[in-house]
Parts: C-alpha cells; sequence; structure tokens
C-alpha cells in the first residue's frame, strides 16, 4: 500500500495513514483504508485495531487535488459514493477500533477519527469542519452524532476548529494527552481489548452500533437475546470458568 501502513502483532493491527505532508484523503488511499480494514475484519489474528497517522497532522480532510471530473458523467456519483462509505469499514467492523489523533484531524479526518469506537487525542489536536471555507458543505450528519444542536451548526458555518481538551470536556473524545503519553495510551488499551473474549467483543461491537438506532426498549431486549446466545458459545463458557478457577482464560480465535 502507498498511503497507509498496515502491520498485526500481538492480536493488534495498527493501521498508519502515510500520505505526505498532511495525509489528505485521495481515492486511493480511501481504497487502501478500506482493503485494511475489510481484511482486518476477517482476519482471527486481530481482536483489536488502532488507527493513527504519521506527521503533524492526523488528516487534512479530502484531498482537494483529487475531486469529481464534473465533465464525466456518473463521476461525481461514483466520487460521493467512495466518500460516504469510507468509514463503513471502520464503524461497521467487528473489531473494537481505537483512534489515536496526534494532530489536526479536519473535514472527511474528523470524520475518520469519529468512525473508530474510542478516540484519544494528543492536546495539540485540533477539529473542525472547514467545509464551508473551500466552497463545500456538509457534515451535519456527523456532526449531530456528536454535538448538540448549537455547537453543531456553529462548527459547520463557522469551519471553526476546536481544541482536544474542548472535545473531551464535551465528551466526545476519551482523553486528550500529552503527545508521548498518546500512542502507549492507545495500545495498552488496544492490548486490554485484544485479551477479551473475541466472541464476545464481536457481538459488544455489532450490539454497541445496533442499539444506537433502536429505541432504550428495544435495544434492551436486542441486548439480551444477543447475550443469550453468546452465553452458549465456548469462549464464553471458557470466560465464566476461568473467572470461576481464578486463572487466565484461553480463547479460541474467530
Amino acid at each position: 500500500m502507498e498511503n497507509i501502513r498496515y502491520d498485526v502483532k500481538d492480536y493488534v493491527a495498527v493501521v498508519t495513514l502515510a500520505k505526505p505532508k498532511v495525509n489528505a484523503l485521495s481515492r486511493a488511499m480511501r481504497f487502501e483504508l478500506t482493503e485494511a480494514f475489510d481484511e482486518i475484519n476477517e482476519r482471527p489474528d486481530v481482536r483489536c485495531a488502532v488507527l493513527n497517522a504519521d506527521g503533524h497532522v492526523f488528516c487534512a480532510g479530502a484531498d482537494l487535488k483529487d475531486r469529481p471530473d464534473t465533465s464525466k458523467p456518473g463521476d461525481g456519483p461514483l466520487h460521493s459514493r467512495i466518500v460516504r462509505e469510507t468509514s463503513l469499514p471502520i464503524r461497521d467492523n467487528d473489531k473494537p477500533v481505537i483512534c489515536a489523533v496526534q494532530g489536526a484531524a479536519l473535514g472527511a479526518g474528523f470524520g475518520l477519527a469519529m468512525a473508530c469506537d474510542i478516540v484519544f487525542a494528543s492536546k495539540k489536536a485540533v477539529f473542525g469542519m472547514p467545509e464551508i471555507n473551500v466552497g463545500l458543505a456538509g457534515g451535519a450528519s456527523l456532526l449531530m452524532q456528536h454535538f448538540g444542536r448549537s455547537r453543531m451548526r456553529r462548527m459547520m458555518f463557522t469551519g471553526e476548529n476546536f481544541d482536544a481538551e474542548e472535545l473531551y470536556r464535551l465528551g466526545v473524545i476519551e482523553a486528550a494527552l500529552d503527545d508521548e503519553d498518546l500512542m502507549p495510551t492507545v495500545m495498552a488499551m488496544a492490548h486490554d481489548i485484544a485479551s477479551k473474549n473475541p466472541t464476545g467483543m464481536k457481538i459488544a461491537k455489532r450490539s454497541a452500533n445496533l442499539v444506537e438506532l433502536m429505541s432504550p426498549r428495544d435495544g434492551y431486549i436486542f441486548e439480551q437475546k444477543y447475550t443469550l446466545e453468546l452465553g452458549r458459545t465456548e469462549n464464553a463458557v471458557e470466560a465464566r470458568t476461568a473467572r470461576l478457577e481464578k486463572r487466565q482464560p484461553v480463547f479460541k480465535d474467530e
């Protein structure tokens, strides 16, 4: 892959945006991210994934040099389809994905981070939706999932950036950390998650995604059904047995 790096060790996959200078998302980069996370979804030797980036910018957003060709019929809808599908292999992945944002996460880069399950950021990181400043519009469907009505519109209408500590204050990210603590914190959590029952984790991730679309009552009923099914699996039995025997569980790969 030319725009990202992708490594797996000890059940943790680390996907790194690596497109100088600001990791702007081109079509090629989007395809590589999709390929990597689709593969992670089906790899039995991966139980958790980490998304991070090289350089001083996490992702500056869409690559403005890679816009659709308006003279070519169908290229606009194709481009839109590719753009909106980019985050789905992360969001819908059966494996939890933790994001480490070390610098600016703007526009589509902000969306990429928010597609992850858990987000940590450097205190130097900033987040924003600058589309209004570059002749574009969009972002409401993403922002409304994480911000109140007024802040969502403020971000969308002004293109203003907000620092990591403000997003932490609002409960949008998990923590705003010193640079040297960012990846160690993220990797420690990734390895902790990777040590859990992989069958249960897959069900927990699917459940977390689906109950967001349900009423509280329907979501609770849905989770109870999932839990009953999970309880019958071999890994669930091992988890309970290990707890009773006061030992570390030994899980089978999914």
